[in-house]
């Protein structure tokens, strides 16, 4: 087993490939038809339905369901794309459980949704499989439009804007497109490259050019961009990395969540990650998880998640802390990093006195030689004629930005979740707004 020669604690290939290959099989195992038909006659076909209300793009769920179990999943497909076109994904890594099913009519009454989620990626699936696009582009506006990041947000925007005849410019910093699609999701959740083949099928609608290598502010301006285009939106996501200011931070060793999830989605059999034996990893949402499960179907030992506040203030959701407990990680509520020692990390316990989050002076050392830092990111990157708010672009309820011709949306603007599901609709939205500038413009 090779070492890393920067530090001696972490080692790829603690696991045959193998057994690799198969700790990062799909998450959820695809419904057949037979299950598929079960599953879609538990919907009650509400008419008033919350399922609706609760998913952040809007989808007609009774109506898409009600289409599986009448034998048409490619119309059903249909139903979901027009409200969200990267529902494939969003099958896959939303947090049904505190969205959709959770406002479910059966898990009020029962306990036990519709299995929305599944549903879902059966009919995305069955219509993707078959090849083509499910709509088709309106005549040439004349108008092009900038999307910055081809991300979620960027995608959503730059296709609904396909759709309506206008000619899109995507500009992404990286080598490959799909944003946290790509880059940020736990291998298990997304495999079979569905990442990039969503995005290839996406970009089906013709009229979307993709430019990578291109960063905004390495050579590309917002004023240059808007000098070029009609429009431009932004879906940069959140570059940055909060700083963990304790001692020993610069240890061997320490280094950011994302960083590891990225290389993990980056690599071709995953041997190539090193990881400790001992891993703590820092913070409480689905970086966290995903870092800390991860890490444990690697190889590693032991893994522990450190959170500074309760579980139930926890921002992973209880599907997924269950999912983390279930592959071996323990999760310790209640505690803060203190400083990174030469033989691990050392904790003080906290607790809430009177709404405040308070340190009990009570200290602890885990050991540890792997600390894995995901306490959250920051925008980066973002120009500075754009007012911010709480350290994200502002944006009004249809995605203006605070400069004129520009528009923002996904994980870098006000009200971005760090979710897939809303960063489509902020970018399908965008794009409507966008579009009707745009018609408004050549009337003028």
């Amino acid at each position: 087993m090779p070492s890393d020669p920067f530090t001696p604690g972490l080692v790829a290939g603690r696991l045959p490939l193998g057994e690799i290959a198969a700790n990062f099989a799909d998450l959820h195992k695809p419904l057949d038809d037979h299950e598929a038909l079960v599953a879609a006659d538990r919907c009650y076909f509400c008419h008033d339905a919350p399922c609706i209300t609760a998913c952040p793009t809007s989808i007609d769920i009774p109506m898409f369901i009600r289409q599986i179990a009448t034998g048409t999943p490619e119309a059903s497909a249909r139903t979901i794309f027009a409200q969200n076109i990267l529902g494939g994904m969003c099958a896959r890594v939303c947090p049904t459980e505190t969205l959709c099913e959770q406002a479910c009519v059966r898990e009020e009454a029962e306990g036990k949704p519709v299995l929305i989620g599944q549903l879902q990626r059966y009919a995305t699936d069955r219509l993707m499989a078959r090849g083509g696009h499910p709509f088709q582009r309106a005549a040439d506006s004349g108008k092009t439009v900038a999307v910055v990041g081809a991300g979620p947000a960027g995608l959503a925007c730059a296709h609904r804007l396909a759709m309506k005849g206008h000619c899109v410019v995507i500009y992404d910093a990286r080598p490959k497109g799909g944003g946290l699609n790509e880059y940020g999701i736990a291998a298990y959740k997304a495999t079979d490259g569905f990442a990039q083949a969503e995005l290839d099928w996406l970009l089906g609608i013709g009229g979307i050019e993709v430019r990578y290598g291109q960063r905004l502010g390495d050579g590309l301006t917002l004023e240059s961009l808007q000098a070029d285009h009609d429009a431009v939106f932004l879906g940069i996501g959140l570059a940055g990395v909060n700083a963990l200011t304790i001692s020993g931070n610069d240890r061997a060793g320490v280094s950011n969540a994302v960083d590891m999830i990225a290389a993990l989605r980056q690599s071709d059999d995953m041997t190539d990650i090193a990881v400790g034996r001992d891993v703590v990893v820092i913070g409480g949402g689905m970086t966290a998880i995903d870092a800390a499960v991860q890490s444990r179907l690697l190889g590693a030992a032991n893994v522990v998640i450190a959170y500074r506040r309760s579980k139930a203030e926890m921002a992973a959701s209880g599907f997924e802390q269950d999912l983390a407990t279930s592959k071996g990680v323990r999760i310790l509520y209640n505690v803060a990093p203190k400083a990174i020692t030469p033989n691990g990390i050392r904790l003080v316990r906290t607790e809430n006195r009177a709404g405040k989050l308070v340190e009990t002076g009570a200290e602890f050392e885990l050991p540890a030689d792997q600390v894995l830092r995901a306490i959250g990111q920051t925008l980066a990157g973002a120009p500075e004629a754009l007012v911010l708010e709480g350290g994200k672009i502002r944006i009004d309820a249809n995605g203006r930005s605070s400069v004129k011709g520009v528009w923002a949306g996904g994980d870098c603007a006000l009200g971005g979740e760090d979710l897939t599901v809303t960063a489509v609709a902020h970018g399908r939205d965008a794009a409507e707004d966008i579009h009707a500038s745009l018609q408004r413009a050549r009337h003028v």
